[in-house]
C-alpha cells in the first residue's frame, strides 16, 4: 500500500470520496442530488489545501485508489487545556470494502494526527460513525461528553 499526501492535483479524488463518504454516512442513495454539495466541497478543497487549512492523505495499491482521510484545522478562543485554540477535525475517513480490516484506515488515522503534531495541536476530534467507532476507540478516542449542537 502507498500512502501519500494530497496535492491539488487530486481534487477530483478528494471530491469524489466526500460525496461517497457522504452517502455511506448518511445513507444516500443515488437519486439524493449532491450536486451543490459536490461543487462546496471543490471550492472548500481548493482554498483549503492551498492555504495550508486541510490536509488528506490518498492511499493506492499500486494505480488503484483504496483510501482517504483529511484534517481540517481551524482556531477557536484560547482555553486553558488549549492555550492556542488551535484544533484538528478528522474527516472523510474511507477504505475501499475490499480493503477493510487491514489496518489502512488507522495507518490514515495515524498519519492525520502524525500531521496535527507536527502543528503543534494536541486538540484532535473527529465524529464517528458505528463503523468507525471502534478505529478510533483503538486508537485512543474518546467520547465526548459536554459539546452540544444546535439543530
Amino acid at each position: 500500500m502507498n500512502f501519500r499526501k494530497a496535492t491539488i492535483e487530486d481534487l477530483d479524488i478528494l471530491v469524489t470520496t466526500r460525496i461517497e463518504v457522504l452517502r455511506a454516512a448518511n445513507r444516500l442513495d443515488a437519486s439524493i442530488d449532491m450536486s451543490e454539495v459536490e461543487r462546496q466541497s471543490r471550492d472548500y478543497y481548493s482554498k483549503a489545501m492551498a492555504d495550508g487549512s486541510h490536509t488528506a492523505y490518498l492511499v493506492f495499491d499500486e494505480d488503484k485508489f483504496i483510501g482517504a482521510g483529511g484534517v481540517s484545522y481551524y482556531r477557536v478562543m484560547p482555553t486553558y487545556h488549549n492555550t492556542s485554540g488551535e484544533k484538528a477535525y478528522i474527516m472523510n475517513m474511507y477504505t475501499a470494502s475490499d480493503y477493510r480490516r487491514q489496518g489502512i484506515a488507522y495507518k490514515t488515522l495515524d498519519l492525520l494526527v502524525q500531521d496535527a503534531k507536527s502543528r503543534g495541536i494536541k486538540a484532535n476530534s473527529l465524529e464517528a460513525t458505528e463503523m468507525g467507532r471502534p478505529l478510533y476507540e483503538k486508537y485512543g478516542f474518546v467520547k465526548m461528553n459536554d459539546e452540544m449542537e444546535l439543530r
